[in-house]
């Protein structure tokens, strides 16, 4: 049974047929409805979440902030819950979300921070850097904005957030390409974003790669995750390298 309070779920997606039937399985007990806001799948995304009752919106791609606000802007509920395709919600996440939902909002919290639980490549990461991350997933509608940031949209609370104690699974990148597909592309985005903030690429920028992989893998001993802890501190520290690469392209290109 869905909530007493009305519970919306938005998603943002584009070609996400491999990951949207499982995360629409973990949130569908709990919503009221769901809002599908849509940037041009030409795969079977549509189709998937339409057989689950999704409302489903086309919204061309402006950025992650743009595209989540107007998610949000479709919610009719007094509660969100903003979720990605390649997240589910734990079983004791969703005991605690209706225990949540449960109260009179006017003694709630008007958002709540929530664990991540992640893994990379098939394997449990437990060390690295990505312990003890957790974002800001589920709110009340009305204090809640996106803004219209491209990337790292963030979300804007307009009071102290609660914070929750069980975790939302990330199942992330599925190989080593799809890892290289979305890291052209939000690492563009970055460069694009430092560029117009007016920072510039510098020579001491190479010391990055080597500094954000040692970090990652014997700081935050990553090499207790294994090969996966390797592989996703290299590539962490690559990613963390080429948006200033990318940086110093734009300042070639002006």
């Amino acid at each position: 049974m869905p909530p007493s309070h009305g519970l919306s779920v938005i998603i943002i997606a584009r070609n996400e047929e491999h990951d949207i039937a499982d995360c629409l399985e973990s949130v569908k007990p709990l919503a009221t409805e769901i809002i599908l806001a849509d940037s041009g799948s030409t795969d079977q995304t549509i189709e998937i979440a339409k057989r689950f009752g999704v409302q489903v919106f086309h919204k061309e791609w402006e950025g992650y902030g743009p595209q989540k606000q107007f998610a949000l802007d479709k919610a009719k509920g007094p509660w969100v819950l903003n979720i990605d395709a390649d997240e589910r919600l734990s079983p004791a996440l969703q005991t605690e979300i209706r225990q949540i939902l449960a109260w009179d909002p006017s003694i709630a919290s008007h958002g709540y921070d929530i664990p991540f639980r992640h893994t990379f490549l098939g394997k449990r990461l437990r060390f690295g850097g990505v312990a003890g991350e957790k974002h800001i997933r589920l709110f009340q509608k009305g204090h809640v904005t996106y803004g219209n940031k491209k990337i790292h949209e963030g979300v804007h609370l307009d009071s102290p957030a609660g914070h929750l104690n069980h975790p939302i699974d990330h199942l992330s990148y599925r190989n080593i390409e799809e890892y290289l597909t979305k890291c052209n592309l939000y690492t563009s985005l970055i460069a694009q974003e430092k560029w117009e903030k007016g920072e510039r690429f510098h020579c001491w920028h190479h010391l990055r790669l080597p500094m954000a992989f040692f970090m990652r893998y014997v700081l935050k001993l990553g090499f207790l995750d294994g090969e996966a802890g390797l592989i996703y501190a290299a590539l962490s520290a690559y990613y963390t390298w080429i948006k200033f690469l990318k940086l110093r392209d734009l300042e070639g290109k002006k």
